[in-house]
């Protein structure tokens, strides 16, 4: 008998080859198996969101969350999938989370401050930004010149 591992590895390799569909059944398989399981949760989730599936993804690490509340991850990809919603304090609310797991979580700092640059929040988007940039985080260029004239300011 196969055990939810299986399913679970293949269902990573299909993702890594670009095979959504297919990794998103092979993690269904290991959740049948082991419902439990967090990381097909939250694997599952990021193949959803890869597709566009924000509802699913959101449904997904939620679950990953409730079996496993200190999965730093979860939070932060729930929040980027709440913010391609526009659901903003609910996408700062997971980047906070995340932050709270873990202070050093550099894409969450950034990704916390493309929220606050969409609630027009340019202050805290600058806080961000630079806290991100502090930890090692390449920030986008493009981005930075959207932050600059939003905020009428340089740095």
């Amino acid at each position: 008998m196969r055990n939810a591992e299986f399913y679970f590895n293949r269902g990573v390799t299909s993702y890594k080859k670009g095979q959504l569909d297919q990794a998103i059944s092979d993690f269904t398989k290991a959740l049948e198996i082991n419902p439990k399981y967090a990381e097909a949760h939250y694997n599952r989730g990021i193949a959803y969101v890869k597709k566009g599936q924000l509802d699913q993804a959101i449904s997904d690490f939620t679950k990953a969350l409730e079996i496993n509340p200190r999965l730093a991850v979860a939070h932060y990809n729930r929040g980027i999938a709440y913010g391609k919603k526009g659901q903003y304090d609910q996408a700062i609310s997971d980047f906070n989370k995340a932050l709270e797991i873990n202070p050093r979580y550099a894409e969450a700092y950034y990704s916390r401050g493309v929220a606050y640059y969409f609630k027009r929040e340019y202050g805290k988007s600058w806080k961000d930004v630079e806290k991100a940039q502090s930890l090692g985080h390449q920030i986008d260029p493009k981005f930075l010149d959207k932050l600059r004239k939003a905020s009428g300011r340089e740095k």
